[in-house]
């Protein structure tokens, strides 16, 4: 690991202006993703910005009937709050699905909208990374891509987003507050926050340098079944190959969010006026345009099944 230098910031503003001002600056709450990436020298910023004294570790009622989740809320506190249990089960069943009890002891919200992919080419600096290093090219493309994207990658990058909490927010249309360097606050739609990769796969959300979140704001309760469903290797401490997560009413609409198939939480809501048709029409135009890889071309029809389980389960629920 290499040296860097270390501040606590006093104010939100006050950590936005530091890290505008310092080139390679980070900032660090949990650091379940950021100390790993340090050790094996992904990560290597040269200042980091203590932000766990700052007040945003609070979950309060907004004047429209949601929930501002301040952005150091640990995902433990946060799975466990009864609101959230009760109008956004969605989001504590995601929560619950995502790495271990011990980390999400100390996993942020916040944090966990920021985690980096787990690609195992991001994670070997042996190998080309365009994510790691622009310009470098992209192992993953013609290399192991079982766990990689099927839909929204690029010529440059594969790589998915591994945020189970990610997709149910996106299911659920949170919005992120973030501050800028210049003291500025604004509201960022949880659908525009995370980037395609495109050309510039290293660019991950609209965040702009020096910009902190600072709370996720989660609209009013839309009611109906909340459904989480994560296909993965193994039971617990695994990344999703599909993640489902879907609000189903009684009616048969809804919506519906996948993870583990895209450098993003992909949601497309004109797709979802499929899904009362069921889980092969809805994944036809949810997928559609879908370029998997030989090694992970099994996912779409994974995507699939995980869909039909999925409402099943909610209609069974809505019974």
């Amino acid at each position: 690991m290499k040296p860097f230098s270390y501040e606590r910031a006093t104010s939100p503003a006050a950590a936005a202006a530091a890290a505008a001002k310092i080139d390679g600056a980070k900032f660090i709450a949990g650091g379940t993703n950021l100390l790993d990436l340090m050790k094996i020298g992904v990560e290597e910023p040269m200042h980091l910005i203590d932000v766990n004294g700052l007040a945003l570790d609070t979950i309060e009622p907004t004047a429209e009937g949601g929930l501002r989740i301040g952005a150091l809320v640990r995902n433990t506190d946060l799975a466990a709050d009864q609101r959230v249990r009760r109008d956004y089960g969605l989001l504590s069943r995601a929560l619950l699905a995502g790495a271990s009890g011990q980390l999400r002891n100390k996993a942020t919200t916040a944090g966990n909208l920021l985690q980096r992919t787990r690609c195992p080419y991001f994670y070997d600096t042996n190998q080309p990374c365009n994510k790691r290093l622009p310009g470098s090219g992209c192992a993953a493309i013609g290399g192991s891509s079982r766990s990689l994207a099927v839909i929204g990658g690029s010529a440059s990058c594969i790589a998915v987003q591994p945020s189970d909490m990610a997709v149910a927010m996106r299911a659920l249309d949170a919005v992120v507050e973030t501050v800028r360097a210049d003291g500025q606050v604004r509201r960022i739609p949880i659908a525009e926050f995370h980037r395609l990769p495109g050309a510039r796969p290293h660019v991950e959300t609209v965040l702009e340098r020096g910009e902190l979140i600072t709370g996720v704001t989660l609209p009013k309760p839309v009611g109906g079944v909340h459904v989480y469903h994560k296909v993965r290797d193994r039971a617990s401490y695994a990344f999703a190959l599909v993640s489902v997560a879907a609000i189903v009413q009684k009616d048969g609409s809804g919506r519906v969010a996948l993870g583990g198939v895209a450098p993003k939480p992909w949601r497309d809501e004109s797709a979802e006026h499929y899904l009362p048709q069921g889980a092969k029409a809805l994944t036809a135009h949810l997928l559609a345009g879908a370029a998997p890889t030989e090694e992970n071309a099994f996912k779409v029809v994974l995507a699939e099944r995980t869909l039909h389980a999925v409402l099943a389960e909610a209609k069974g629920d809505a019974s």
